[in-house]
C-alpha cells in the first residue's frame, strides 16, 4: 500500500483546518448572541397585538 502524501494534500489540509476554525468561530458568535438575546431579562416592549398606553400616540 502506497501512503506517500503529495504536497497538495498538506495545502488542502491546512486550508480545511482554517475554514473549520472560521466556521466554528462563526457558530460560537451566533450561539453567544442568541444566548444573550434569550437571557435578556429587562423590560421588553415588542409587538404582540396588545394596546399599551405607554406606546400609544396621543393627539394634541
Amino acid at each position: 500500500m502506497i501512503r506517500a502524501e503529495h504536497e497538495i494534500h498538506t495545502r488542502r489540509k491546512s486550508r480545511n483546518v482554517g475554514v473549520g476554525l472560521i466556521l466554528a468561530t462563526f457558530a460560537l458568535i451566533v450561539f453567544g448572541l442568541s444566548a444573550v438575546k434569550i437571557t435578556n431579562v429587562g423590560p421588553q416592549e415588542s409587538f404582540d397585538h396588545v394596546v399599551r398606553p405607554a406606546l400609544a400616540v396621543e393627539d394634541s
